[in-house]
C-alpha cells in the first residue's frame, strides 16, 4: 500500500515538476535557487503525503513548499545581505498559484522557453537546456536522443545556465519584433520533445504519452501566444501524429505499420483538430516545414482505409517539402509514397539511389523500407538480406521484435 502511494506521488511529481520549476525560477530569479527549491519541496512531499495526504492542488503545494524551503535556505546562507533580505521579502509576499491561475502558469512557462531558447546561447544548448528544464528529459533521454555522451549534454546544461545567469538573460517573453528569431529554436525544440515521446529512440517502450502530451501541451501555449502558421502547423503535426497512437502498438507492445493499424481506434477528434489547424496554417503564403508535414498526416488521418489514401496529393507535398528543406530521411518518405503510388519498383529505385550515395547508410528504417520492397517484388534473400541490416542498426526493443517478425515470416515462406 505504501509502495502505491509512493508511487503515486512519484507520477504527480514528475507531471507537475516543470510547471512548479517555471514558477519557482520566477519567484527566485535563477534556475539554481529554483531547482533547490524543487527539489525540497519533492522531498517534503514524500514525508507529508502519505500521512496527510494528496492535497487537491498538488502544484500550488509544491510551489508554496519551495518557496518556503527557499526562504529557509536564503536565511541561512552565510552571505545573507541586504539584496538577500530583499528576496526573502518578495518571496513573503508572493502570491502561490491555484486552480484560477492556469493563466499565469503559462506565462511562466513561455517565459521559461523563450529564456532557454535566448539567442546568446549555442544552439545545441538551447535544445538540451529546454528539453531538461521544459519537457522534463532526463540528461540521459536527450544524450541518447542525440546519440552523444550524457556528460555532454550534462555540459551544455550546465554551461547553459551559467550563461543565463552571467548575461543577466531577462526571464521574459520577447517582444513582438524580436518573436520571429526566437520562434523556430522554440518549435524545434518542442518537437523534440513530441518526438522523443513518439518514437524513443532506444530501450523496451515504443512510446512515450506523457511526453507527447507535454510536446502538445506547449504547442496550445505557443499558438496562444503567436499568430504564426508554423506555430499552428506543429501544433496540428504533433495531434494527427499522436490521434494514431492507441492503433501503433499492439496488445503485447508490438509495433503495428500505419498500414495495417485498425483506423477505428485512432482519436478522430484529435484529427478533426489537427486538420483544421493545417488549413489555418496552409492559408498563409508563408508555408513551412511543419505545415508541410502536417498536411501529410492530415492526408493519412483523414483516409479511411491504406488503399483509399490519396498517395498522389501525399507525393506533391514531399515534393513541396524537399525543395524547402532537402533531406535524406524525406527523400526516404518520399521514396514510401511513390511506391505506394506507383507500385514497389519504383519504390526501390528511389531507396537504392539514396543509399548508392551513401546516405542513410546507419538508418535502420532505410534498410526496413528496401526490404519491404523487395519483399513485395518477391525477391525474398535480398530482403531478408535488408532486414538482417535493419536490425542491426535498430535499438529500439520494439522495433527490432518488429524487423524480426518480418525476416521470419519471409523465411517461413
Amino acid at each position: 500500500m505504501a509502495e502505491d502511494a509512493t508511487a503515486r506521488i512519484e507520477a504527480i511529481y514528475r507531471a507537475e515538476a516543470p510547471r512548479v520549476l517555471a514558477t519557482l525560477i520566477r519567484l527566485l530569479g535563477g534556475f539554481d535557487r529554483a531547482e533547490e527549491a524543487l527539489h525540497d519541496a519533492a522531498i517534503a512531499a514524500l514525508d507529508q503525503w502519505p500521512r496527510q495526504g494528496i492535497p487537491a492542488n498538488p502544484r500550488a503545494w509544491l510551489v508554496s513548499a519551495g518557496r518556503f524551503k527557499a526562504i529557509d535556505r536564503i536565511r541561512r546562507d552565510v552571505r545573507f545581505d541586504a539584496v538577500s533580505a530583499q528576496l526573502v521579502q518578495q518571496l513573503e509576499l508572493a502570491g502561490l498559484p491555484d486552480d484560477t491561475d492556469a493563466p499565469a502558469i503559462a506565462d511562466d512557462q513561455l517565459r521559461l522557453i523563450f529564456t532557454c531558447c535566448h539567442p546568446a546561447l549555442s544552439p545545441d544548448a538551447q535544445v538540451a537546456l529546454t528539453l531538461r528544464e521544459i519537457g522534463g528529459l532526463t540528461t540521459e533521454d536527450i544524450a541518447a536522443a542525440y546519440l552523444v555522451p550524457s556528460a555532454t549534454i550534462a555540459q551544455r546544461i550546465v554551461r547553459a545556465k551559467a550563461k543565463i545567469r552571467d548575461a543577466h538573460i531577462p526571464y521574459a517573453v520577447p517582444e513582438p519584433a524580436d518573436l520571429p528569431d526566437r520562434l523556430e529554436t522554440v518549435l524545434q525544440v518542442i518537437y523534440l520533445i513530441f518526438n522523443a515521446g513518439y518514437s524513443a529512440s532506444h530501450g523496451d517502450v515504443a512510446i512515450r504519452a506523457d511526453l507527447c502530451a507535454e510536446a502538445i501541451r506547449l504547442g496550445h501555449l505557443l499558438v496562444g501566444l503567436v499568430d504564426e502558421p508554423d506555430a499552428f502547423g506543429l501544433l496540428a503535426l504533433m495531434l494527427l501524429n499522436d490521434a494514431r497512437r492507441p492503433a501503433r502498438v499492439d496488445a503485447s507492445g508490438n509495433l503495428v505499420p500505419l498500414t495495417e493499424q485498425d483506423r477505428h481506434l485512432w482519436n478522430h477528434t484529435q484529427i478533426a483538430e489537427g486538420a483544421a489547424l493545417v488549413q489555418r496554417a496552409i492559408r498563409d503564403r508563408r508555408i513551412g516545414a511543419y505545415s508541410l508535414q502536417a498536411a501529410i498526416a492530415a492526408a493519412h488521418g483523414q483516409s479511411p482505409s491504406s488503399a483509399a489514401t490519396n498517395w498522389g496529393q501525399i507525393v506533391l507535398y514531399y515534393d513541396l517539402l524537399s525543395r524547402l528543406e532537402p533531406s535524406a530521411i524525406i527523400e526516404l518518405n518520399r521514396a514510401v509514397a511513390v511506391g505506394m503510388r506507383d507500385g514497389p519498383e519504383a519504390g526501390l529505385i528511389l531507396t537504392d539511389t539514396i543509399l548508392t550515395r551513401g546516405e542513410l547508410s546507419d538508418y535502420h528504417l532505410a534498410y526496413a523500407t528496401r526490404a519491404d520492397f523487395l519483399a513485395k517484388l518477391d525477391r525474398p534473400a535480398e530482403a531478408a538480406s535488408a532486414y538482417r541490416q535493419a536490425l542491426d542498426l535498430a535499438r529500439q526493443e520494439p522495433e527490432r521484435r518488429f524487423l524480426q517478425q518480418r525476416l521470419d515470416a519471409l523465411i517461413r515462406r
